[in-house]
């Protein structure tokens, strides 16, 4: 994937002890409420790419997540899986959700020019024009906290394992996602802050 799409930012190479954790289909109630909470402990920040639906449904969630100074970002206002969507409907999705960030009554909510593609799924067609004006981020660690066959406990065993200086880490504030994803991102923000590492937002 890294080869097809090099435009496509996938971790960002620092000379400091920094990890770039990121959420995507928030903000829910409790969820993201859990992930404030215990990135507060640390003093960590984050980058949230955001669902335009659930900012719609939730706003005091989200006016949350703007209030503690991290980052959001476009994730599509349904949550669209590109490669099964025409061009001009993921566009339309993307511009709606993008909409709903530049109007929204947030209170000191800045703008966003990142995106994330819902699946990591994007025709090249649809990423070209996406990046007329935004940045598009990926990762290169999965925790894989919404896969219903591996345990909290495999979760977290290979998070440890290939998170490193400058990673970007895809954890998902979601229901789905939560058990796995509340047993690790505690004991992911205890390890590396132990070691030195500090945790940033995306600022591109």
């Amino acid at each position: 994937m890294r080869a097809l799409y090099p435009d496509f930012i996938w971790r960002i190479p620092s000379k400091e002890k920094e990890i770039f954790l990121t959420f995507d289909d928030g903000p829910i109630p409790e969820v993201t409420e859990f992930v404030l909470e215990e990135l507060n402990k640390y003093q960590a920040k984050a980058t949230f790419f955001c669902i335009g639906g659930n900012i719609e449904k939730y706003p005091n969630v989200f006016q949350q997540v703007v209030n503690q100074h991290h980052t959001v970002g476009n994730h599509t206002f349904n949550h669209l899986k590109g490669w099964d969507t025409y061009d001009d409907t993921y566009i339309e999705n993307f511009k709606k959700c993008e909409d709903l960030f530049v109007n929204s009554q947030v209170k000191r909510h800045p703008l966003t020019t990142l995106f994330r593609p819902p699946f990591g799924r994007i025709k090249r067609s649809q990423a070209k024009e996406i990046l007329k004006s935004h940045e598009i981020v990926m990762w290169d660690v999965l925790t894989g906290d919404y896969d219903q066959n591996l345990s909290k406990e495999q979760v977290l065993s290979k998070t440890l394992q290939y998170t490193e200086g400058g990673s970007i880490v895809l954890f998902h504030d979601s229901i789905k996602a939560s058990k796995s994803m509340m047993h690790t991102l505690p004991r992911v923000l205890a390890h590396f802050s132990e070691q030195g590492y500090i945790f940033k937002s995306i600022n591109l």
